[in-house]
């Protein structure tokens, strides 16, 4: 099975993540790329079956094959609902187009909850006497977007109302203090907006079988 065709020629989605995305970068931050591909049908009659990822062909680039996508989006996995929310999408076609479409069936309380325990399991690594200040910004943001999840119902990418406080952090002249009342005021306002949030308890699966069913059938 040759899997080097794979990406770019069978990609229907590709976006741009990360620090450009978010509206963080600087001067020296990569371009990061996530994408979607499916895989041709009949590699999954094989007993080896299509790679359920992809990296390359161009550095910093990273792509799902449709049906781990969805897998991953079902259990609200904060970096690939965020893929499903970039504003920068460099490719899409026809079937991308449709994945967009379907992005809030991935959703339900499960989501807020898990940008929760993503940002929070992340705090509790870090060393107070060294903290690493590039991922406390990333975790401060994934809280914020966790927040605008669990308030309206989809996650925030753009942090433009956020970037000078954010990029203080990144730099490091936000005391460790500071940042941790900062991260536990975001914290209370996730967990007090679940009992209004508009996410629906479970994810609407059906639609999502319904599509990629769509995605295998076309790929045949």
């Amino acid at each position: 099975m040759d899997v080097t065709g794979l990406v770019p020629d069978q990609v229907v989605l590709s976006v741009v993540v990360g620090s450009r995305a978010y509206g963080l970068e600087t001067e020296e931050s990569d371009v990061d790329r996530r994408g979607v591909f499916v895989a041709p049908t009949p590699w999954f009659w094989r007993l080896d079956k299509p790679p359920t990822h992809v990296e390359g062909p161009l550095p910093e680039q990273f792509s799902w094959e449709v049906e781990r996508f969805c897998g991953l989006a079902l259990e609200a996995n904060p970096t690939v609902l965020e893929c499903l929310w970039s504003p920068l999408v460099e490719r899409v076609t026809p079937a991308g187009e449709d994945l967009l479409a379907l992005r809030t069936a991935f959703l339900s309380t499960r989501a807020h909850r898990s940008f929760l325990h993503y940002a929070e399991g992340r705090f509790r690594r870090f060393d107070p006497e060294r903290p690493p200040w590039k991922r406390v910004m990333h975790m401060l943001r994934l809280l914020i977007s966790g927040l605008h999840l669990a308030r309206h119902g989809e996650p925030l990418v753009r942090m433009d109302g956020y970037r000078d406080r954010l990029l203080a952090v990144r730099r490091g002249e936000t005391p460790w203090a500071e940042a941790c009342r900062w991260r536990a005021e975001l914290t209370r306002g996730i967990e007090d907006a679940v009992p209004g949030s508009p996410l629906p308890l479970r994810p609407d699966r059906d639609r999502v079988e319904e599509f990629l069913a769509g995605v295998r059938r076309a790929a045949l």
